[in-house]
């Protein structure tokens, strides 16, 4: 049995948590002041208290936790420092095993221009577009006049819908690169940007990859993450109602040949931008971790995939047994510390807290009754995952779990997400990633 150190906080910690547990290892995180309350504080064998909320992202202060507790392996979530090639070299180097793709892969695929050119290599569709990435004005006003308005601009090092912004036409460009550009600069320390024909009727799906030891790569079937606000998911499910079993099989296959082009081990996930109308798939970009939506390709697989990310960290090749078709239709909501109109921030200290049970339903929370909600952190407070064996079924006991759930003291997202579950254009699974401007702008 080993010791793993989670480098995260809030939910994921408490998820990666509980299979680290199970699984007979000691479970290690590091935790802010603010968060000693929290259940992944609580809940650890072992703990080592941070400075403050900002240690998350300091890659030595990161180390220098993990190794005090001991840790053999580390685990680093999403967000963060999960897709920071430093610190998984810093974690090799003080002599732990980093679970996930090796540094060099990381800073590869977690580079927008180098993941194209990747998945260009690897024979995957990509939109119209720059042929890398571009540092001035008039380089991205040449792509986008190449790639047809209206285009997206999107920061190389970008993630978590930071660093991007549909441009209409010709006259927006300057504006939009500056803004781009400058928010890039100052987020992730890199300026540049990638430009892309901006397809407007479009599902965003993602391919569930987990690379093995020995260069094999396997896909899961896709997740369909279409229901975001400010380029943030915040529903998902699986499988996408807009895939034929065909377009899935060769999307699968498609994903699994990138990963083994590049020789990605651990988990992954490639995102794919699909065009309602001509029914093609285009790539967008690599996650080098666990996503947030993950328990959804659980359910429909049957597959632990943290448990599976700790096998292969330590060299294990062997696939574990899963249903290798998905099996029912499983979809994720996602509660937020925030308002359901303009989804701003709303952190408080929780003074009711419900979470829904039954058959079919699994609650990943990051809180509990009597915590607060900092402003430090993401607002997300909790997953609600619903399984059932048809899409209909799953939108009823989605509806059901949303009704069952009480969130007080901070504010909540569920009002927003009860609507989605009765948005006819969700139910009838029409909708494309315009869906919530479109239910806002009904609503003003």
């Amino acid at each position: 049995m080993a010791v793993v150190f989670i480098a995260n906080r809030g939910e994921i910690a408490a998820r990666v948590l509980r299979t680290v547990r199970e699984l007979g290892h000691t479970g290690a995180v590091a935790f802010p002041p603010v968060d000693a309350d929290l259940p992944y504080v609580q809940d650890a064998d072992v703990t080592v208290e941070l400075s403050g909320p900002r240690d998350f992202g300091d890659v030595d202060t990161m180390v220098a936790a993990a190794r005090s507790a001991g840790a053999e392996l580390v685990h680093p979530g999403y967000g963060f420092l999960s897709e920071n090639a430093s610190f998984a070299r810093a974690v090799e180097a003080a002599g732990m095993v980093f679970v996930g793709p090796s540094p060099e892969v990381i800073e590869l695929m977690g580079d927008k221009a180098g993941a194209r050119a990747a998945a260009v290599r690897a024979g995957l569709a990509v939109a119209a577009g720059s042929d890398g990435a571009v540092t001035s004005v008039e380089d991205a006003r040449a792509a986008a006049e190449r790639a047809g308005y209206p285009v997206m601009l999107k920061a190389v090092a970008g993630g978590g819908g930071i660093g991007m912004a549909v441009v209409p036409d010709a006259g927006d460009l300057e504006g939009a690169f500056t803004s781009v550009t400058s928010r890039a600069a100052s987020v992730f320390g890199d300026s540049r940007v990638i430009v892309e024909r901006y397809i407007e009727r479009s599902r965003h799906i993602e391919v569930q990859v987990m690379g093995l030891p020995g260069g094999r790569a396997i896909a899961l079937s896709e997740r369909d993450c279409s229901v975001q606000r400010r380029h943030q998911k915040v529903v998902e499910e699986s499988p996408s109602p807009a895939l034929t079993a065909e377009a899935r099989a060769t999307l699968l296959e498609r994903a699994a040949g990138l990963c083994e082009s590049v020789g990605y081990v651990g988990a992954g996930t490639i995102e794919f931008i699909h065009d309602l109308d001509s029914g093609e798939s285009f790539f967008l970009e690599m996650n080098t971790r666990l996503q947030v939506e993950h328990p959804v390709t659980e359910a429909v697989h049957g597959v632990d995939l943290v448990a599976w990310q700790l096998a292969i960290a330590v060299g294990d090749a062997t696939v574990p047994d899963h249903g290798v078709e998905p099996r029912g239709h499983a979809i994720e909501l996602r509660l937020y510390a925030e308002d359901s109109e303009r989804f701003l921030p709303r952190p408080g200290a929780v003074t009711a807290w419900r979470m829904p049970e039954g058959p079919g339903v699994r609650v990943d929370a990051g809180y509990a009754p009597g915590t607060t909600v900092t402003p430090f952190f993401d607002p997300l407070l909790a997953k609600v995952i619903v399984t059932a064996p048809t899409r209909d079924e799953a939108l009823e006991l989605a509806r059901d779990a949303i009704g069952a759930t009480t969130i007080e003291g901070p504010g909540s997202n569920l009002d927003f997400l009860a609507r989605v579950l009765r948005e006819p254009e969700f139910v009838e699974a029409t909708h494309d990633t315009g869906i919530v401007g479109r239910m806002s702008a009904v609503r003003q």
